[in-house]
């Protein structure tokens, strides 16, 4: 899919923006495009388009979802950051979750907000990042503080993302390039963390709480 062009920059505010819905991404460049300093110069609906249209365009800021086809947002955003380290990116998604919080600061994001914020309000958060401000949604940040960070190792977590499917053990263990017995200790583990009993019951804990993607 070929990055869309909104419209050509008046020399207000840069804009991409990328969201999976187009009627959420139609609708967030209209109103957006209704602020006289902002400008929505290209739109893409895959993670892996991120780049790319960044490359191209060259925006002052990114304005991404988290979940995407492609890459989600947060790697999508980690990726930007490496390669073009002057654009400023916002996190603007549905799943207003405290794991997701602490990955996309880690990545380097400048502002988390979720997407029933008023379009007035986004456009004052793409003006405060663009001056150096990072801006957190307020209720977000108290319940990551709340949460705390993820007890469970990088391949606990690998391991119980690739199970939460329903797939045997054997076929995780295959897709990940583990032995059984390795898989299930790591599962194990995972569960008994989490104070969960099953693995299913483990892999909703941890994706409610924003720690699987």
């Amino acid at each position: 899919m070929t990055p869309e062009t909104t419209t050509a920059s008046t020399g207000g505010i840069r804009i991409l923006l990328a969201d999976d819905q187009a009627l959420v991404r139609g609708a967030l460049a209209t109103l957006l495009g209704l602020e006289d300093d902002l400008d929505v110069i290209a739109q893409v609906g895959r993670g892996d388009e991120v780049l790319p249209a960044a490359e191209q365009h060259r925006p002052d800021i990114a304005l991404l979802d988290v979940e995407m086809p492609g890459v989600d947002g947060l790697t999508a955003a980690a990726q930007l950051r490496r390669a073009l380290p002057g654009v400023r990116i916002v996190i603007v998604t549905t799943f207003g979750r405290a794991g997701y919080l602490s990955r996309a600061l880690a990545a380097g994001v400048a502002g988390y907000v979720v997407k029933d914020t008023p379009a007035s309000e986004l456009a004052d958060v793409v003006r405060r990042v663009m001056k150096g401000e990072t801006v957190i949604d307020a209720a977000l940040a108290t319940d990551a503080l709340t949460a705390g960070p993820s007890p469970l190792t990088p391949r606990e977590t690998e391991v119980l993302a690739a199970a939460r499917d329903g797939g045997t053990i054997s076929d995780v263990a295959r897709a990940l390039h583990l032995s059984e017995g390795t898989t299930r200790n790591h599962l194990s583990s995972a569960m008994q963390k989490l104070e969960a009993r099953t693995r299913a019951d483990a892999a909703r804990i941890a994706q409610e709480r924003g720690w699987l993607l």
